[in-house]
């Protein structure tokens, strides 16, 4: 079973470069299933239902979510092969800019829209500098000029990456997609072992563990404060 991690910003169009990719695969006579990952509340397993492709949810609640996949990845192939699938999708929820969702040897992609700001891709970290593909979308919003200028941005970031352009709406661009995406040398069975691309976001503090107070002798742990200098 090949395993595929898309991950990318609130509302980026991360579920509908899925379901236009999926779209692509079937046209291969590929089985493919998809974990949604979120924090609260997802209702996007319904358009994967709708679409007929097996679809599992998990919320993290209280929980980092990038933590929470972790936790459970491992179960999420098991899912996978015990129904056959081909091709296995977990969705991220909408990830905060630090967050690192990738596993080494596992194909990864990183969702990011042209109106998130030119500067946008300088301000993510591992979630879009350590993607094999970036895909950006929402390219029929914005001019030609605008679309080059924000690829070049995430070029620099991201160097290594395949850099492509897909209409959630349309599904242009979702077929090269799937090319890029299934591949039969990735072939999984387990991915106890394998390890992240990047360390997770820490923090292990007082508010963490439900602190609510405000002020330092409430804060214990793992705890950054502004270096002031001379102003302090």
């Amino acid at each position: 079973m090949n395993l595929i991690s898309i991950s990318g910003p609130p509302s980026c169009g991360k579920t509908s470069v899925i379901l236009k990719t999926i779209e692509a695969f079937k046209e291969k006579n590929l089985a493919v299933g998809v974990v949604k990952f979120d924090c609260l509340y997802t209702d996007d397993d319904k358009l994967y239902e709708k679409a007929g492709v097996p679809v599992k949810t998990g919320l993290s609640g209280s929980l980092c979510p990038d933590h929470y996949f972790v936790s459970n990845i491992e179960e999420v192939v098991q899912w996978g092969l015990a129904r056959s699938l081909d091709v296995l999708i977990t969705e991220s929820a909408g990830l905060c800019n630090r967050c690192s969702p990738y596993l080494k040897d596992v194909s990864s992609v990183c969702v990011i829209d042209n109106l998130s700001g030119i500067n946008t891709p300088k301000k993510i970290g591992p979630m879009l500098k350590s993607a094999d593909i970036v895909v950006i979308t929402k390219g029929d919003i914005v001019s030609q000029a605008e679309r080059e200028v924000f690829a070049s941005k995430v070029q620099m970031a991201n160097s290594k990456a395949v850099i492509l352009h897909v209409n959630g709406l349309t599904g242009q661009g979702a077929y090269e997609l799937s090319g890029l995406l299934y591949k039969d040398s990735e072939q999984l069975t387990t991915v106890r072992g394998l390890e992240l691309r990047y360390p997770m976001p820490s923090a292990l503090c007082s508010y963490c563990l439900g602190e609510k107070r405000i002020g330092e002798e409430y804060q214990l742990g793992n705890v950054r404060k502004i270096d002031w200098g001379d102003e302090a």
